[in-house]
């Protein structure tokens, strides 16, 4: 076995290299050596303790650590090596999950099935799932990569690091990295709602009166915004004011589209938004993106419609309903108003307006 000095040298050196507590290393050490001679010797009150000046092993029991031989070295190195192993994942969890919301870079190592694996550093795997990458996003080995730390676990003796790059934070971290009034707290994500490859909606506003947030997230000549687009390969970007009042925000969220009035049903949390003909294909947006995002977005059930689509719609409503109040009208009569009029007259009936010689008269007569 090695002199005193040079096993607290290992200790040490090991510590640094792994990145883990020294104590905690030390006190693996004691524990492996102490269940390695309790099985050797059949007892279970081993104690191991060594000191961490000298560098010298004390054992309750009289026993030599120099002559156990190699059967107990390498049962001593398995523990040891075990434990530090658990120890190594234990930090580089803590780590990690300290990351969870951030962005982190790799390189693509291969693919496993539809899972892409990413090298990120320090003999670390980042794993982005299927359910994580974006449809029309192409991966290739050797790649650069930037994704977001979405979730971090332990696995047995590893750690998986899962990523994201079709997660809406993926957005704000981008924005983050990007515009300092972010980072700072200057200008305020409010809101951001996102189908990944195609177009997200941010809402934002700013705690400074002088910043204008929407003109801060664009950057001169839109180069800050550029850099994200640029990052998510050509994902459109829409950069809106938040407002607390909600038609002012639903406006605000169906830009580009220029719309006209708001009326909104606060009980069914429903808005009804009346634009011009030439505004109303932009507004619902490609298979109808825009509303259904500016919708998520305010939190509100949007109907986008024209003004002659609103007349219409008025005027269907109002036939609809005279339809059905005449039915409900010629469901209430009683049976004697539906009866002919020849079975509610009587051949005496002196108030009858015939003369008694007229043929009608004669004619009811007869009957």
């Amino acid at each position: 076995m090695a002199n005193h000095a040079d096993i607290l040298r290992y200790i040490d050196s090991i510590a640094r290299d792994k990145e883990i507590d020294k104590e905690a290393l030390i006190v693996a050490i004691e524990q492996a050596m102490a269940q390695a001679l309790a099985k050797k010797y059949g007892v279970d009150d081993v104690e191991i303790h060594l000191d961490r000046d000298s560098g010298e092993f004390q054992c309750n029991y009289d026993v030599s650590m120099e002559e156990q031989g190699r059967i107990f070295a390498v049962s001593v190195k398995q523990a040891i090596t075990g434990r530090i192993r658990e120890a190594e994942r234990d930090v580089i969890f803590g780590e990690y999950e300290r990351k969870v919301g951030e962005l982190v870079s790799g390189t693509i190592m291969r693919f496993e099935g539809d899972t892409v694996i990413v090298n990120l550093g320090r003999n670390i795997e980042g794993i982005l799932p299927r359910a994580e990458k974006v449809r029309s996003e192409n991966y290739n080995v050797g790649e650069r990569l930037r994704a977001l730390i979405f979730e971090v676990k332990k696995v047995g003796p590893r750690v998986k690091v899962i990523l994201s790059r079709a997660h809406r934070d993926l957005v704000r971290a981008l924005f983050e990295l990007e515009v300092p009034e972010i980072a700072d707290g200057t200008i305020n994500i409010r809101r951001i709602e996102r189908e990944p490859g195609y177009r997200t909606k941010l809402a934002v506003d700013s705690a400074d009166d002088k910043v204008d947030c929407v003109g801060a997230c664009v950057g001169v000549r839109g180069n800050r915004i550029k850099s994200i687009i640029d990052e998510l390969n050509g994902e459109r970007i829409d950069i809106i004011r938040w407002n607390n009042d909600p038609a002012s925000l639903i406006g605000n969220a169906l830009k580009p589209a220029e719309v006209g009035d708001i009326t909104l049903d606060p009980a069914a949390k429903k808005a009804l938004v009346i634009v011009s003909d030439d505004q109303q294909s932009l507004a619902i947006g490609r298979k109808g993106q825009n509303v259904r995002l500016a919708s998520k977005l305010t939190g509100w059930d949007i109907d986008i419609m024209t003004r002659a689509e609103l007349e219409q719609s008025v005027a269907a409503e109002d036939k609809a309903s005279a339809a059905e109040a005449a039915d409900d009208s010629a469901a209430g009569e009683s049976p004697a108003a539906q009866a002919s009029p020849d079975a509610q007259t009587s051949p005496d009936d002196s108030s009858s307006p015939h003369e008694p010689g007229s043929d009608t008269s004669g004619a009811t007569a007869q009957s």
